[in-house]
């Protein structure tokens, strides 16, 4: 009976990996990893370049080296055009590999936004932002290392018994997507914004087989956020995040607390977080997936974030609670050219 139940999670877990060619990666710390987020949050930030990085583990605990595991870096950068907007520009490259048959997906894409004020006031001021990103993609996997459902007898997984061939174990694709944003500005502390995007408009082939016509589904995000500040030295950065790619839905939700550290000579702060994730299971409605704990310390122009996912979903019992970690990092290039216009700290 256990080496049934353990077969059956690793099996889950599998299945969970293979279909990625539908969904896409993500990130817990997703305010810390903007360009992979919305590519119209390219070139929004307060400062006039960015430097992003992002790395998650997940399931470790149970498929040790054989765990998920995401990299990505970004750079974008922001151009004044006229009095108050801005071109942004970027390029981000990112990496997800999981399972024991190595399956990979590597991106390379540039993104574009333009950013116009609509509306300012006495220290404040209100942009739309619109974006596009085109990219490339290659995706593959080792077909001698796959385990197919008829070699396995009385649960016992026998090699002698001839699996199923993959027509392409590697192949190339390309990639574009679209996005709105929109950013308001009220004091050095409180803001807001609000923004969609729709990812794959092409609706790329990503079957491993010749004839499995198997587009990729289009991914619709929204997302909002921003900050509130209730005292000097104290501010509240709420956010949520949905989802909705194919038959599946993700809902990421929470807060952070941040603490003003610095004096009027340097920017400190340090916050701490706690957020929820919720995620479908086909046919059996929405259910808890995840508490994730977070942590970010900024110092001037460089800020460092963790976080880790507590899994709190029926796998809790082979996973022993543990989902994910994250480590993110940025640094930001700033300089003279800042105009008063504050962002969201993404």
């Amino acid at each position: 009976m256990k080496k049934f139940k353990a077969l059956f999670i690793y099996t889950m877990l599998m299945v969970a990996s293979y279909s990625a060619t539908a969904q896409d990666i993500h990130f817990s710390q997703f305010y810390m990893s903007p360009l992979n987020l919305n590519p119209a949050l390219t070139g929004v930030m307060d400062c006039n370049a960015r430097l992003t990085v992002n790395y998650r583990n997940q399931w470790s605990s149970i498929l040790k080296s054989n765990a998920f595991n995401t990299f990505s870096a970004s750079y974008d950068a922001k151009i004044p055009v006229g009095r108050y907007d801005y071109f942004g520009v970027g390029g981000t490259l990112w990496a997800d590999k999981a399972g024991s048959a190595g399956f990979h997906t590597y991106t390379g894409k540039i993104s574009g936004s333009y950013s116009k004020q609509m509306a300012s006031g006495r220290g404040s001021s209100h942009y739309l932002s619109i974006g596009a990103e085109l990219g490339g993609a290659q995706r593959g996997v080792d077909g001698t290392k796959l385990r197919w459902g008829n070699q396995y007898s009385n649960g016992t997984f026998n090699e002698s018994i001839t699996g199923e061939t993959l027509d392409r174990e590697n192949f190339f694709f390309m990639d574009m997507a679209v996005g709105l944003l929109w950013f308001s500005v009220l004091d050095d502390n409180t803001n807001f914004y609000i923004g969609g995007a729709y990812h794959h408009l092409n609706q790329p082939d990503v079957s491993f087989f010749d004839n499995g016509n198997e587009p990729q589904f289009t991914k619709i995000t929204a997302h909002a956020g921003g900050e509130i500040g209730v005292s000097r030295n104290f501010v509240v950065v709420p956010g949520a995040l949905v989802f909705l790619q194919g038959p599946l839905f993700q809902l990421n939700a929470g807060t952070n607390i941040r603490f003003l550290l610095g004096d009027n000579q340097s920017y400190q702060s340090f916050d701490l977080g706690v957020w929820t994730r919720l995620s479908n299971r086909l046919d059996d409605g929405i259910h808890a997936d995840a508490l994730i704990l977070s942590a970010r310390f900024d110092y001037n122009n460089v800020g460092v974030g963790l976080s880790y996912d507590l899994n709190i979903s029926e796998l809790s019992a082979a996973s022993r609670g543990n989902g994910a970690f994250e480590l993110s990092a940025f640094y930001k290039v700033c300089g003279s050219e800042r105009r008063n216009v504050y962002c969201p700290k993404f």
